[in-house]
Order: C-alpha cells, then structure tokens, then sequence
C-alpha cells in the first residue's frame, strides 16, 4: 500500500472513532475493519491495532474495553457533553444570533460529539422559541470590533434604531459614529461594544445588532486613561439593560427576604447593614435611570430608596408621571389609545 494510502487509512481511523464512538457504544478491530470499506479502504486487524496505536502515541485517548463485547472508544474529549449541551443552550437562548445561524452552530458543536450524542443534542428546548434577530449584520459587526482591537484603531458605523414600521433606520439622518472600541460584552440577552466616545469624553456602550456600515478607520484608538481600571463586571452591576446614567451611591433599605435578589444584582461584596425589625440597608453604586427606578418598583414595597433625598425626589417624581397617566383623563385626546 502507498504511504499516502497508509496515512489516510489512519485518518479514517481516527474519524470512525470520533465519529462512532463513546463509552457506552464501542467498536472492536473488525467493526473499524467493516467501516473503513465505507470509504473505499480495507484493513486487517493486526493493522487496525498498529493504527489505533499510532493514534494513541500521537495524544488521542483511545480506551479499550475488555470482555465479550469489548472494543475500542473515545474517552475523553475537547469539549464533554455537558459542556456541549450549555453551549447549545446558549446558542438556543441568544437573542441576538438569528435562527439560521443557531441552526449552524448547533450543528458544528454536534460534531464536536460522537453521532449517538450528538442526538442529545439535537432538543428544542423551551427557551428557542423566544425571539430571534433576523439581522446577520452582527457577525460582520464583531468581526470588525475584534480586527479594530487588535490594530488599535477605531471604528465608523451608523447607529440604527426601530421605527413604527418595524424597521431599523439609522439615527441622526444617516450620520456616522466614530468611536475606539474596547471591549464587548453579553448583557440582558443583547450583544454591546464598550467604546470611548472623543466627542463626548466618556466610556459609551452600543448594541452591536444595531450597528450598519461598520469599517475600520486609520485613526488610533483613544480612551487608554479611561480603561486602564475599566471593569466590566462592575459596569454590569451598576447598569440596568445597559442604559446609562448618573452614578450614586444609594441606600437601599429592604426586608430580609430580599437579601438573595440585592447579592444576585449586586454581588456579595455589597456593603449590608442589618436592621431591627426583619430588615437591612444596602450601600450600593448605581447608575440612576428609569430602568433602575423600573427594577425597583418591579421588587415591591419591602424595599425603598433610604438615601440620597434628591434621589428618592426623583424617585417619587418619576412614579408621579406614571400614575398621571391612570387619573382618569381621556388618553384619546391626549393622544394615546390604551
């Protein structure tokens, strides 16, 4: 046989293996033997051995089973197959990747798995129905994002937002954004590019699935000062969905029951002072904004704002605006259809 035909034979060898096998479905010499006429090739077994052999020294984890119905498999793999099933979960539950491209990536991590796990793998769960982006944009974004970072230079894109169409128009008739990304990160199910902003002198974020006409620029990235401390889980634990806003140091005043849903969004290093009366004071950094006063009022009336006093004015300025629109007053003339 020619030594190119010899070098294939084992790299088919090694594709039944991977392909074929695990530790609950093993193949024996002749097995491998009968599956490599799929392929045009044949083997003995004393070859069968010798390859297998060779595949070992090389670093695969061939394991051999004994007994009556003994064989060879796959031990261990790259990825195991829980590992596998939370990346398909990931995959399945990321708003941002349309469904067409869940469906590939699913299929490239199948075959990361033996053909009899793979249909482990292979389950709607209940979470992919939730909605997709049909907007693949987003791939190019990264792609973009990633090379800009690595070249140090920053980026020009326009920035798009929904019409009542159900549409994507960019923002600003058009115009362009130029800005220095740093960093992206995964929050509230969105995709978002951290970037220092030249024109605005501060850290901004940008959903990447809204981003069009992404290019790099030949202008140097700016911002270095505001990132050499930057922490992105400490961005996470101030913000709400990624909508910025003023940071305060607040006093949350809350009942003991809610101590598990403060150390969930605020990490266990927060500041807790416990209260008489069933109840304890949260010191907290947070950016003040709607989608923080939302969060709070979601939680209920066992936990308040305790200070600052401007920010319980906000607060209650806030909730005032919303109940005036259940007053009573015709929504009609006001414009607005319930």
């Amino acid at each position: 046989m020619a030594v190119s035909s010899v070098k294939l034979r084992t790299l088919y060898i090694m594709r039944i293996l991977l392909e074929k096998t695990d530790e609950r479905h093993v193949m024996s010499a002749a097995d491998v033997g009968k599956a490599l006429e799929g392929y045009g090739m044949s083997a003995d077994r004393k070859t069968v051995y010798s390859d297998i052999e060779t595949l070992n020294e090389f670093g695969m984890d061939i394991v051999q089973a004994k007994g009556t119905n003994g064989g060879y498999y796959i031990g261990s793999r790259e990825f195991e197959l829980p590992e596998l099933k939370l990346l398909v979960d990931a995959v399945q539950a990321s708003k941002f990747i349309s469904r067409k491209k869940s469906k590939e990536l699913i299929q490239k991590l199948e075959g990361l798995a033996s053909e009899h796990d793979a249909r482990q793998l292979q389950r709607n769960v209940f979470i992919y129905n939730r909605p997709k982006t049909g907007n693949e944009t987003i791939y190019y974004n990264v792609d973009q994002i990633h090379a800009a970072i690595l070249a140090n230079r920053q980026i020009r894109y326009q920035y798009a937002e929904w019409t009542i169409e159900k549409t994507l128009k960019p923002r600003k008739g058009g115009a362009f954004y130029t800005v220095s990304p740093w960093a992206l990160t995964w929050d509230n199910e969105n995709y978002y590019l951290i970037a220092y902003d030249d024109n605005a002198d501060s850290i901004r974020h940008y959903r990447v699935d809204k981003m069009q006409k992404a290019s790099l620029t030949d202008r140097e990235r700016t911002g270095k000062d505001k990132f050499r401390d930057f922490d992105l889980a400490e961005l996470a634990k101030k913000t709400f969905s990624m909508y910025g806003g003023r940071d305060e140091k607040v006093t949350l005043r809350c009942g003991n029951e809610l101590i598990g849903v403060v150390l969930d969004r605020f990490g266990t290093d927060v500041m807790i002072v416990p209260e008489e009366g069933g109840y304890f004071k949260a010191h907290i950094l947070v950016a003040v904004s709607p989608q923080f006063f939302g969060w709070l009022t979601g939680i209920g009336d066992k936990m308040h704002i305790d200070g600052p006093e401007h920010v319980r004015e906000e607060y209650r300025k806030h909730m005032e605006r919303i109940l005036s629109k259940y007053d009573g007053r015709d929504w009609k003339k006001d414009g607005c259809v319930v």
